[in-house]
């Protein structure tokens, strides 16, 4: 699913919740970060683990552990990037070689309506007025977590390039479905703040793509290099 939304030059690895995966041991220093856990997310962190380490190994790069560093997000081996996400039954692990992509990241989510007291939460006016206009003109989707999941997917592209925070209410996303398919299509989010400079340019615009597919909702955004 996930590898449907990326690059040839990004290796992305998914697992289900009956894929051995599900099961994968914790590496040094891993355990130490979900000892307080319920087992459930233990578990999830343990599969997304997996999956990111059998990334690692075909991109030629040893399995490692995969730690936290600042404001939760992954340390990866040097010379990679990457990005993990999970939910409800379903994990998945990004990564390529820096020297491909400046940056990535991808989210999913439970295909389902948000909660009621979400969608204010991390929905602009102008976001809104789309996510309205999609609905009635297509409403087997639920374009609010597709929203929801797009704002994850660029937080985690945008996260590495800054190492700065990235309200909801500082990127406004707009989505379009691809001709005669409901089930995917593509994202653009623009930075309402100074975006992030790589190589010579600043970039404003992050571009990425979604997915519907068995239950679950999965984007990506894609930084290229200049």
């Amino acid at each position: 699913m996930i590898e449907d939304l990326l690059p040839e030059s990004v290796v992305a690895v998914e697992a289900h919740r009956d894929d051995p995966l599900w099961d994968s041991p914790l590496y040094p220093g891993e355990a130490a970060l979900v000892e307080r856990a319920v087992p459930k997310r233990r578990r999830e962190f343990a599969a997304v683990r997996g999956c990111a380490r059998r990334a690692m190994e075909k991109l030629g790069v040893p399995a490692q552990s995969v730690l936290s560093g600042e404001r939760g997000a992954p340390r990866w081996p040097a010379g990679l990037i990457g990005s993990m996400t999970h939910c409800d039954g379903y994990c998945a692990a990004a990564l390529a070689h820096a020297g491909d992509l400046a940056s990535l990241g991808i989210d999913a989510e439970p295909h389902g309506p948000l909660p009621p007291d979400v969608l204010p939460a991390v929905c602009l006016p102008a976001e809104a007025e789309r996510i309205a206009r999609l609905a009635g003109q297509r409403p087997a989707v639920h374009w609010d977590r597709i929203l929801f999941s797009a704002k994850e997917s660029v937080y985690k592209a945008w996260f590495p390039l800054t190492r700065s925070w990235l309200d909801f209410s500082e990127a406004d996303i707009s989505m379009s479905p691809s001709p005669g398919d409901d089930s995917r299509g593509t994202l653009r989010a623009e930075l309402l703040v100074p975006g992030p400079r790589v190589g010579d340019r600043r970039l404003q615009v992050f571009d990425g793509r979604w997915l519907v597919r068995d239950g679950v909702v999965a984007t990506s955004v894609v930084v290229p290099h200049p």
